[in-house]
C-alpha cells in the first residue's frame, strides 16, 4: 500500500494505491463494472446507472449510508475515470501495468478529502480479494 501526493489530469490528488496480483484488464472491469461496486466500495450500498459499464457521460444515482446522490462520469480513457458525486469532483481511479500479470489499481482523492483515505484503503482490500477469487 502506497499513499503519495501526485500531480493529475485533475490537479494534485492524494494517492492511495495496491499493487494486485492481476491484469490490468481484469482490475479494470472490476473498476468500470457499476453492478460491482457495492462489492469494493464501503461507502457504496446500490448503484442504478445508465449504462452498466462507465463511459465518459454515464450518469446515475449511488447510494450511500447516508443516502442517495446523483453521479456523473466526467473522464473514462487510458485505465482512468473520474466522477462527479452530487456536482462535487470525487475520488478519481486507475490502473497502471507493472508486469504481466501484476498491477497498481489508484485512487485519487481530492486535498480536502484526504478523511476518506481510509476508505479507500478499504476498497483496495476488497478489489483484490475479489480479484483473487
Amino acid at each position: 500500500m502506497a499513499l503519495n501526493v501526485e500531480r493529475t489530469p485533475d490537479g494534485r490528488r492524494l494517492c492511495m494505491s495496491r499493487e494486485i496480483p492481476a491484469t490490468r484488464d481484469a482490475a479494470w472491469r472490476v473498476l468500470t463494472d457499476t453492478n460491482q461496486w457495492p462489492d469494493w466500495g464501503p461507502s457504496v450500498r446500490a448503484v442504478e446507472s445508465s449504462e452498466r459499464i462507465v463511459e465518459r457521460g454515464t450518469t446515475g444515482r449511488v447510494t450511500t449510508p447516508i443516502g442517495t446522490v446523483p453521479f456523473e462520469i466526467t473522464s473514462c480513457r487510458d485505465y482512468r475515470w473520474t466522477w462527479r458525486v452530487a456536482k462535487i469532483p470525487a475520488t478519481g481511479h486507475r490502473v497502471e501495468n507493472v508486469r504481466a500479470d501484476h498491477c497498481r489499481v489508484v485512487f485519487e482523492i481530492p486535498l480536502l478529502a484526504a478523511g476518506y483515505a481510509p476508505v479507500c484503503q478499504r476498497a483496495l482490500g476488497r478489489i483484490e480479494a475479489l480479484l483473487r477469487d
